[in-house]
């Protein structure tokens, strides 16, 4: 993948958020209401944020999610961790609405850290960090996920 040319195409200035250590769901709800008020938002370390839960029924969840429908009409449900991510962030948005849709282009989704970000200073979300709003001990990694439905890095 071309990291330089898919950070162009948002054209203009934006914010790189780690997504070590955050909680998936509260994330993706914080990165939606950004994007629909206008951000433009680069995720980096999508495969270690994590799902609170017990580790066999997140897996459980994650796979009859990945099962459901057919393969030749779907409904389609991804395995690698970014596009997870993603997928869990438009739906969080209006996504039958132009509004929606336009917000949802506006993210991009990275594995690991690329090239061209290493000397950006990262910002982390407060209110999604596992550690400060989480007291539970169970939780599982999108990697982990990911591999449990398939994906071979």
């Amino acid at each position: 993948m071309n990291v330089k040319r898919v950070l162009e195409t948002l054209k203009g200035d934006y914010v790189v958020i780690d997504a070590t250590g955050h909680i998936l769901g509260r994330l993706s709800s914080i990165v939606a209401k950004r994007l629909l008020n206008g951000e433009r938002i680069v995720i980096v370390n999508a495969e270690k944020a994590v799902i609170t839960g017990n580790k066999s029924a997140v897996f459980d969840r994650y796979k009859d999610k990945y099962d459901r429908g057919s393969k030749e009409k779907g409904p389609y449900f991804p395995k690698h961790p970014e596009k997870i991510f993603k997928r869990t962030v438009r739906g969080m948005l209006p996504w039958s609405s132009r509004r929606g849709r336009e917000a949802y282009r506006r993210l991009r989704v990275f594995i690991g850290v690329p090239e061209e970000l290493k000397d950006r200073n990262f910002e982390k979300v407060e209110n999604a960090m596992l550690e400060k709003v989480s007291k539970t001990e169970k939780f599982v990694s999108l990697e982990e996920v990911s591999r449990h439905l398939g994906w071979a890095k």
